[in-house]
């Protein structure tokens, strides 16, 4: 029941939407027309599928006037890299990447300093340092870039900490942030939502240790809003594709009503539209986000159904604005990439 008011809720502002976009399509003004038109392609390689009977429309915040977000999409298109939408009070700032450090990389020093000047909580996506997750590795890699931000930093750990003793390293450098050691999942509040880090190395059954307590924390947080983190996408158009064993704490989300779901372990940058666990299409689903730009190389990646987005020439950062009912979302490329995907969506 609780699903399929969910479902109705989504549809509706999905309706809601196509309403507001036919009023904005109507301006006199070809500037603010330009702001919001959606870009198919661009020089970095990026692809944006616009497919009707297989993508849903975004979602928008209703409460927020269509003129405030156009003037803000103008005020800051001459940047060139992002349009910043408006943030609403109360609105803590989600930032990060997976797949981050590698000493031969000069990327996981710009992504670094993409966060020097972003506030906010920093979540990892796992793979947080090359090639094994090695004491060494932490030190002489991980900490005099994105280690500088450790102690703002939540963190889920991937397959290559899990290279050297289960992760042993990695739980000792981040300590209480990573969660109890040797599990590696944990949850926590921003603002208005609830918070899950996901650990995607472990037994994923929901019979599991996590899958019960995964179960059982998303029955005490019945928030409106819910984000979930880990390193292993369900979905993916990359190297790696799809990560089947994933399917599992995905239909606990997806009972729960849960919104976002972040992920690495492919090296590229793709947004979903919200989906189900088997990948059929859902306005009532989980959108994803695979973030595995952040520093050691990119890979290509060439979209699937349901990709909305998708960019395998950028390193970059995922910055979300996570609202009372709503969420914003922007890539942010280092200098020189031009690609960005910026958009907002309402919680079921």
């Amino acid at each position: 029941m609780k699903r399929e008011v969910r479902r109705l809720v989504a549809e509706l502002g999905c309706v809601l939407t196509i309403v507001v976009s036919a009023a904005c399509s109507t301006s006199d003004d070809p500037a603010r027309r330009e702001a919001i038109r959606p870009p198919s392609s661009d020089a970095d390689g990026a692809t944006a599928f616009k497919d009707a009977g297989s993508v849903p429309a975004p979602v928008f915040d209703a409460s927020i006037p269509p003129e405030t977000m156009l003037d803000a999409a103008i005020k800051h298109q001459d940047s060139g890299t992002q349009v910043v939408p408006p943030t609403l009070p109360e609105s803590p700032i989600f930032v990060g990447a997976g797949d981050i450090a590698h000493c031969p990389s000069q990327y996981d020093e710009q992504t670094a300093t993409l966060l020097d000047g972003i506030p906010g909580t920093v979540f990892t996506l796992g793979d947080n340092v090359y090639q094994s997750g090695t004491e060494q590795e932490f030190k002489d890699c991980f900490e005099p870039s994105w280690g500088r931000h450790k102690a703002r930093m939540r963190p889920t750990v991937g397959n290559h900490e899990y290279v050297t003793r289960s992760g042993a390293p990695y739980y000792a450098y981040f300590g209480e942030s990573a969660g109890p050691a040797g599990k590696g999942y944990y949850s926590y509040d921003l603002g208005a939502w609830h918070i899950v880090a996901l650990n995607s190395q472990i037994d994923m059954r929901p019979s599991s240790e996590q899958g019960k307590w995964l179960s059982a924390d998303l029955v005490a947080h019945d928030t409106k809003c819910t984000l979930a983190y880990m390193h292993y996408p369900r979905f993916s158009s990359g190297d790696h594709g799809d990560i089947a064993p994933v399917e599992d704490l995905w239909q606990i989300l997806y009972d729960r009503g849960v919104d976002v779901v972040l992920a690495g372990h492919d090296h590229h940058y793709e947004r979903f539209a919200p989906q189900d666990p088997q990948g059929k299409a859902d306005p009532a689903g989980i959108r994803e986000f695979i973030v595995g730009t952040g520093g050691k190389t990119l890979r290509a990646a060439k979209g699937k159904a349901n990709t909305e987005v998708v960019n395998d020439k950028a390193f970059g950062v995922l910055k979300l604005v996570l609202n009372p009912t709503s969420y914003e979302w922007t890539f942010v490329p280092v200098p020189g990439a031009t690609f960005t995907d910026q958009g907002m969506a309402n919680c079921h």
